[in-house]
């Protein structure tokens, strides 16, 4: 997956630099998000579940507007405001958030799609919805990683390493869920125009 790395420094030139001319609000908060990175989307939607006390998925427009101060993300409370009216569409005073991300996320081609649930379900061995370092035994090998064949971690730590990259930079887990997954190839995705080199990017990497 070494290309991501480029990719992401790519996509986070290309979003501060689009960030400058944008002014949707949905647009502008995309791009906030893809300045950080893959995992920039992903971190925010960790932001909100850390918010949401009692699970229910929901955040009200008080705690929509600090889940997005506590990411650091630079929006007025008139532009806060706006974006959460439009996902408020019942009038409720709440908005699901997993529709907010899913909105949220860079559109993805169908083909796309396609091949990053392909990688997921091919990392995902036990088919139980979450990747874990159990499931990366025998999927990805880590003996390859300069950091093993020094000594200096053990396969473990390479594993766990691995599923970080993946992760929210705030709150790292060791486990993926294909939202996660998914969430974070948008991000990569939001950096490559073409569907055929996305696709044989992604196939390349997992082996498809």
């Amino acid at each position: 997956m070494a290309g991501t790395s480029r990719h992401d420094r790519e996509m986070a030139t290309n979003a501060k630099r689009r960030l400058s001319e944008a002014s949707d609000p949905m647009e502008r908060l995309r791009l906030q998000c893809l300045a950080r990175g893959s995992s920039g989307i992903k971190g925010l939607s960790r932001t909100f579940k850390i918010m949401d006390d009692d699970n229910n998925r929901t955040l009200d427009l008080k705690e929509f507007m600090k889940g997005l101060n506590d990411y650091g993300i630079l929006i007025d409370k008139q532009e806060a405001t706006d974006l959460f009216l439009q996902f408020d569409r019942d009038g409720s005073g709440t908005i699901d958030f997993d529709e907010f991300l899913i909105s949220l996320r860079p559109q993805m081609s169908k083909a796309r799609k396609e091949v990053v649930m392909q990688a997921f379900r091919k990392l995902d061995k036990t088919g139980d919805g979450v990747i874990t370092i159990e499931d990366l035994r025998g999927v990805y090998n880590p003996k390859y990683h300069p950091k093993y064949q020094n000594g200096e971690w053990t396969e473990d730590q390479v594993f766990r390493k691995f599923l970080d990259s993946f992760d929210s930079p705030y709150d790292k887990d060791g486990k993926v869920t294909n939202e996660e997954f998914m969430n974070y190839y948008a991000g990569v995705s939001a950096s490559i125009d073409t569907d055929v080199y996305f696709i044989v990017m992604t196939r390349s990497a997992w082996k498809l």
